[in-house]
């Protein structure tokens, strides 16, 4: 029997794969529960929906008794989502993630020759065309060090880059350690994103594998013993990232995976659209849901929109259920 789960409800999950601390993921468990079809197909999920959420409760109250405590908190670096989607880079020591976000944004993180340079995440935003992709530099993951609050990071991005140093003989044993240690939590590196049906805390993020380095001496040899020994899974890209024209095609499927359109908006009483900041919204989604994006109030006062784009002839009216396309130009009218 199909669960048959509601386009609110796969909502509510892509705003907890996005959390990123315990309260948002709890906040958001709830709704899924609230929202999910409550039939005999569902029975299973939902009672692991309430495991999971019995279980991300304790661990809220348990961090805030430890914060009134005084006790050894973790820390945790809160970085707002912006622009089509986000990218996080992770890697072990020295794989050169600083240098990429450095080459590919306008961020300057310190870069230098030495591991452990990057002591918390540094964001940029990377152009493609008329948007930007944030891309999220993090610290170091190695079999003894993996900051707690990258999980949630790793968990909420569209994409993860996993950078491995083919410059170094220790490259590929960094790179496993990076697998191994995520592999013994619930926030796993895949070749798609998605939760697990029989268990919602286990999550898998997209992930391309980044050999960096590709230049330089013994690089070849040591990415062929990475591939016969590793065996990942991952779409593969050869660069260098302190070379920009090795970059591009990466540049290109960055932005391609967040799956996104961009539409153009334009004001009734304006005869030009404003073609400067689209919009950028999930491919599949409609007018309601860029309404929604507009300003929340219109999703109940919405009445139509007039597109011009690839789909229709020029102004024509359409609902709220309109599935919009890449470069449509939209007035709302409510």
């Amino acid at each position: 029997m199909a669960a048959n789960l509601t386009q609110q409800y796969k909502k509510a999950e892509d705003n907890y794969r996005r959390s990123q601390t315990p309260e948002e993921e709890l906040k958001w468990l709830q709704v899924m529960l609230t929202e999910m079809p409550k039939h005999k197909a569902t029975d299973h999920l939902q009672a692991k929906l309430k495991t999971q959420i019995s279980e991300k409760r304790k661990e809220v109250e348990s961090q805030k008794a430890s914060g009134k405590k005084g006790a050894g908190v973790s820390r945790s670096f809160k970085i707002p989502r912006q622009g089509a989607g986000t990218a996080v880079i992770i890697g072990g020591p020295n794989a050169g993630k600083s240098q990429l976000l450095m080459t590919l944004t306008r961020a300057t993180p310190e870069v230098a020759p030495y591991p452990f340079t990057t002591q918390q995440p540094q964001p940029g935003m990377m152009q493609w065309e008329d948007v930007f992709v944030q891309l999220i530099d993090t610290p170091p993951i190695t079999p003894d060090f993996l900051e707690p609050y990258l999980l949630g990071y790793i968990r909420s991005a569209e994409l993860v880059l996993l950078m491995v140093d083919l410059a170094s003989d220790d490259g590929i044993e960094q790179c496993q350690d990076v697998i191994n240690r995520l592999n013994a939590t619930k926030t796993r590196l895949a070749t798609e994103s998605s939760l697990d049906e029989e268990d919602v805390g286990l999550s898998f993020t997209k992930t391309f594998l980044l050999a960096n380095k590709i230049d330089t001496d013994g690089a070849a040899e040591r990415l062929e013993l990475l591939n016969e020994l590793c065996k990942l899974p991952f779409k593969q890209y050869l660069i260098n990232s302190t070379d920009i024209t090795t970059l591009e095609t990466l540049r290109n499927t960055v932005y391609d995976s967040m799956d996104v359109i961009r539409v153009y908006t334009k004001a009734p009483s304006k005869k030009e659209a404003d073609m400067d900041k689209p919009f950028t919204i999930k491919r599949g989604e409609t007018l309601l849901d860029l309404a929604e994006l507009i300003h929340k109030d219109y999703v109940k006062t919405l009445k139509f929109g007039r597109i011009w784009g690839s789909a229709v002839h020029d102004g024509t009216p359409m609902k709220g259920d309109y599935v919009l396309q890449d470069k449509d130009v939209v007035e709302i009218h409510v």
